[in-house]
């Protein structure tokens, strides 16, 4: 059986549309890796291959549910009827996880615990569902706290599951732990429980996605113990199980409208202000608010900025979009903040001294939190804007609209000086460049400025990319150091991405089989590099650009201090590129800034032709971070709200 022929007659369409599509985009692809020889032995190296399990499992039989059942099969269950759109996982787990898979939930295993965590959060960021990441006890379920907690920073309705010791082993120290998993992930998640009892694990299943769907969204942390999931677990029928309740019993699909009152009071607001600005935050996004945010701003002629996990609910290429207008933020005077749901504290957003704000939001007890709030609006994101647009007079704010315009043009001339810089540098590639030939690359060239999927990750690289890095189109960049600043995701973050777009999920539909971009750094690279392989295995074509200054972003305060600088830097000159041809993937090193057009266009069309990763090894220099006269202009700060959000 051919890779193509497990993707079916629609999927395999597509992608030759793709390979259709991409008219000029550089010399044929990298050679295949099949039969290198050996540099040291010259026997010919055994070949990359996938097993016959990686090529049919798309193509295998759904069990059917039916009585008598374990609690695994009954949270499965659950999980198909709530359309949960993916899991990704490693091996452990095993009851859950098998019946989740045999259900039919799309379910992906990786190499760590951690990136795969991070794969379900990036799959969330771009689609808008839910997701879930499994582990199992002690250090699997341990290896994904990050990801948890990064995930709960961005709000994202992640899915984590757990297995957990038996009954009969608590309090001992039988097994790798003593069983008690949920004070671990306390402030990090919206609810968790440790399921013990077989006859309510439907039920839990129904306190879980009542949380990850109604509200604000987070993280939900459920581990089982054998007893309710394993072997031991089988029921018998529905008679014996509580509160076997379907889910229009157990959560509701309506959401909070508006009082009309405060819909007025925000025109109102809007009559008086000079220079109102509409922050559109993550709600938008899983609201699905994106219309109705677009008719607001039309309608009422009101610049808006994007922040937050999640890029493309307001595209940057509409002229009201204020996302790349830094300059123009400090004079704002009235900020509508939707969906704001990690609030900035005074002063992280820099409006104007005097500006009001208003907070559309669905939870009303985190209103007021952080910054004071002129007007507290408790509703849906996505009925409010509906409401307001259908009640919003025609206003105009001509010469703001017109401020905010000359911001942005202001903002990219200041981008060119950067890459002007940068191409100073003959022997290493500065930052700059990097970020202008990715955006020539993504939006300027023979690819659709909204078509590729973006992981807009790393430390120092990110200062720069993230400044020309464009969204067009709902889900289509994934911010992934968005508040909780993890380091190393990023590659985790590309393989849920690619997932997404692979299946056509949410609004990656138009998009599928589309090849994904991401950026990280050296640093980074080494955290989750090695789902490069994972990336391989399920064919899931990415281009993974490495900033590699051969040291942490921390290095520029440390030059001079002989006996700590060791601490902050790496070998130099890394194969990350290497690495990833021994992955199964293809790689490319460049080493100056004249190289990295044509890599990236070779790397395009190994993952157009090939449906493989790409590592671009990309050569820099750690004193790049010291900026002044000679490495200017150093480690850029950032303006937030916008497309240098970074926290908020």
């Amino acid at each position: 059986m051919t890779d193509e022929q497990t993707i079916g007659e629609e999927g395999l369409d597509r992608r030759n549309f793709i390979k259709r599509a991409v008219v000029g985009a550089g010399t044929a692809a990298a050679a295949g890796l099949s039969g290198a020889a050996s540099a040291t032995s010259g026997v010919p190296e055994l070949p990359i291959t996938r097993t016959e399990a990686h090529r049919i499992f798309k193509d295998a039989p759904i069990e059917e549910f039916s009585f008598p059942a374990q609690g695994a099969d009954l949270f499965a269950k659950a999980c198909k009827e709530e359309g949960l759109a993916a899991l990704f996982c490693c091996p452990g787990n095993y009851s859950i996880v098998s019946a989740m898979a045999n259900a039919g939930i799309p379910t992906y295993g990786g190499r760590t615990e951690g990136p795969m965590c991070s794969a379900a959060d990036g799959f969330i960021r771009v689609t808008g569902e839910v997701a879930a990441a499994s582990g199992t006890e002690g250090p699997g379920f341990t290896n994904m706290i990050c990801a948890i907690a990064a995930a709960n920073s961005a709000r994202s309705p992640l899915l984590v599951l757990a297995s957990n010791m038996s009954l009969g082993g608590d309090d001992t120290e039988r097994g790798i732990q003593r069983g008690y998993q949920q004070p671990t992930t306390e402030g990090i998640k919206k609810y968790g429980k440790r399921i013990v009892d077989k006859k309510r694990v439907f039920e839990y299943a129904g306190y879980a996605f009542r949380a990850l769907k109604t509200g604000v969204p987070g993280p939900v942390h459920l581990d089982f113990v054998e007893e309710s999931a394993g072997r031991a677990s089988t029921v018998e029928s529905e008679l014996d199980l509580e509160n076997y309740w379907s889910k229009e019993q157990y959560r509701t699909e309506s959401a909070p409208h508006p009082d009309p009152k405060d819909i007025d009071r925000l025109i109102d607001l809007l009559r008086k202000a000079k220079r109102p600005m509409i922050v559109a935050n993550m709600g938008v996004f899983y609201s699905k608010g994106w219309d109705a945010l677009k008719q607001v701003a039309e309608r009422g002629n009101i610049p808006v900025c994007e922040a937050g996990p999640t890029r493309g609910h307001f595209g940057d290429d509409h002229p009201l979009s204020a996302s790349t207008a830094p300059n123009a933020i400090g004079s704002v005077d009235l900020a509508i903040l939707v969906g704001q749901y990690c609030m900035p504290a005074v002063g992280e957003y820099p409006f104007d001294i005097d500006c009001k704000y208003v907070r559309i939001d669905p939870e009303g007890g985190d209103i007021g939190r952080n910054l004071p709030i002129d007007l507290g609006i408790v509703a849906n994101e996505r009925a409010a804007l509906e409401v307001l647009a259908d009640k919003m007079p025609r206003m105009r704010f001509d010469s703001w609209v017109a401020e905010v315009a000359a911001a942005r043009e202001a903002f990219e001339a200041e981008n060119e000086a950067h890459y002007r810089k940068g191409l100073s540098y003959t022997d290493a590639v500065h930052p700059a460049v990097i970020a202008t030939e990715l955006n020539r690359f993504l939006y300027h060239g023979d690819i659709p400025a909204d078509q590729v999927t973006v992981v807009s990750g790393g430390f120092g690289i990110g200062r720069y990319t993230r400044r020309r890095l464009r969204a067009h189109r709902p889900g289509q960049i994934c911010n992934g150091a968005f508040q909780y600043g993890s380091i190393g995701p990023d590659v985790g973050y590309a393989f849920g991405a690619g997932v997404a777009c692979d299946l056509g999920v949410g609004p990656q539909a138009a998009y599928q089989g589309t090849p994904i971009l991401a950026v990280t750094g050296d640093a980074g690279f080494g955290y989750s590099g090695f789902e490069i392989e994972t990336l391989a295995k399920y064919r899931i074509p990415a281009v993974v650009v490495v900033y590699n200054n051969h040291a942490w972003g921390t290095w520029s305060g440390y030059a001079s201090q002989p006996r700590v600088a060791h601490v902050h830097q790496f070998q130099e000159n890394v194969q990350y590129h290497k690495i990833s041809e021994a992955l199964g993937g293809h790689g490319e090193l460049v080493q100056t800034a004249d190289e990295l057009a044509p890599a990236l266009d070779r790397a395009w069309q190994v993952a157009v032709n090939e449906r493989l990763p790409t590592v671009i090894n990309c050569h820099a220099r750690k004193e790049f971070w010291l900026g002044g006269s000679q490495w200017g202009p150093g480690m850029l700060g950032k303006v937030e709200p916008g497309c240098m959000s970074y926290n908020h």
